[in-house]
């Protein structure tokens, strides 16, 4: 797929699961607990969480049970650990080749400022981006279209599209405002798998994708 690329466009990106699979956080933060509470025996104290999370359990309550610890704290450190996250195989390309063609980048996310700002620096990514609203700081969510048009008022009179994976939420704003969408196809690890029930096309992007291989920036 060509997108065209010049000084008058707005490239934006959702975080989780477009980027990157936000399942790799939750391991990342997982890992870091379990290491945490049984330095000795952490593989098996992740394997054990991780399919407590699988089986929809609360893995915190069983950890404040199991080693008396306050489930307040354990939250705490999965939101503010340093995570071990790469790109989806593609991104970097895509987000360089943007850069290259003086187009801006900007990022709309759902989540708590600190845990979305600390992924961004873990995908290498921060410095690059132009212009991020994330909900805790501007005190709306997804598909508010107050956080489209933070983007909007930022760089005005300009081409904008958003790429971004969850058609339950993430694609309605940016249709009505007349943007170009994009959406990355689930690879199998999303942490929201239902798409299907939001195909009506209020809901549903313009085109999709399966991977950022198939992003030509021209």
């Amino acid at each position: 797929m060509d997108i065209k690329v010049n000084q008058d466009t707005v490239i934006v990106f959702d975080l989780d699961d477009t980027l990157y699979n936000e399942m790799a956080y939750l391991k990342s933060a997982y890992i870091n607990i379990a290491k945490e509470l049984s330095p000795t025996n952490w593989q098996g104290l992740f394997a054990r969480m991780y399919s407590l999370f699988r089986s929809k359990q609360d893995v915190f309550e069983f950890l404040a049970t199991q080693f008396d610890v306050q489930k307040s704290d354990l939250l705490q450190t999965y939101r503010t650990h340093k995570p071990s996250l790469q790109l989806f195989e593609g991104a970097m390309e895509v987000i360089q080749r943007i850069k290259e063609k003086g187009g801006k980048i900007g990022i709309i996310t759902d989540g708590r400022t600190t845990t979305q700002t600390v992924k961004l620096t873990a995908l290498g990514i921060y410095e690059m981006v132009d212009k991020i609203v994330i909900s805790e700081e501007v005190g709306s969510e997804k598909p508010d279209e107050q956080n489209y048009r933070i983007i909007e008022n930022a760089f005005p009179n300009c081409n904008y599209l958003y790429m971004a994976d969850n058609l339950r939420k993430d694609f309605i704003s940016p249709n009505k405002l007349g943007w170009n969408t994009l959406g990355l196809v689930d690879n199998g690890l999303n942490m929201h798998f239902d798409g299907h029930l939001y195909f009506e096309d209020s809901h549903r992007p313009q085109n999709f994708v399966t991977s950022f291989f198939e992003i030509n920036i021209v």
